[in-house]
């Protein structure tokens, strides 16, 4: 049997939501992600570096809130966590150093989304 072949980059994650407007001012006016394009039956999808981010209602047995923690990577943590507030982001702590590694360290903030799925702000300082 041959090997497969690698797997390439991620190219899109979908998030769920209770309510995909209320999910699209979210993402699109308080965390600044550009809106790519709308779908139906409910789907919004937003331009997050070379991801696409899919946010639709849950299918199956999932449920919104429940989802995997979306690390969204940023230059200056402090800024952009001061854009965000003032654009109504609630965030649960202050950035913080997460670890000093060989060459940068990781800096995280987090905050949640309108349905309480966990996100975060991460920054690594050279």
């Amino acid at each position: 049997m041959s090997p497969a072949p690698p797997l390439g980059r991620l190219g899109q994650i979908s998030h769920a939501v209770k309510n995909v407007e209320r999910a699209v001012t979210f993402f699109r006016d308080e965390i600044g992600l550009p809106l790519l394009f709308r779908a139906p039956p409910g789907l919004a999808f937003f331009a997050c570096g070379d991801v696409r981010l899919m946010v639709t209602q849950p299918e199956g047995p999932s449920h919104a809130g429940a989802n995997s923690t979306l690390y969204f990577k940023v230059d200056d943590i402090v800024a952009t966590r001061t854009a965000m507030q003032a654009r109504g982001v609630q965030f649960d702590d202050e950035p913080h150093l997460i670890a000093k590694l060989p060459d940068h360290e990781l800096w995280m903030t987090f905050f949640r989304d309108p349905d309480g799925s966990l996100l975060a702000l991460m920054e690594e300082r050279r």
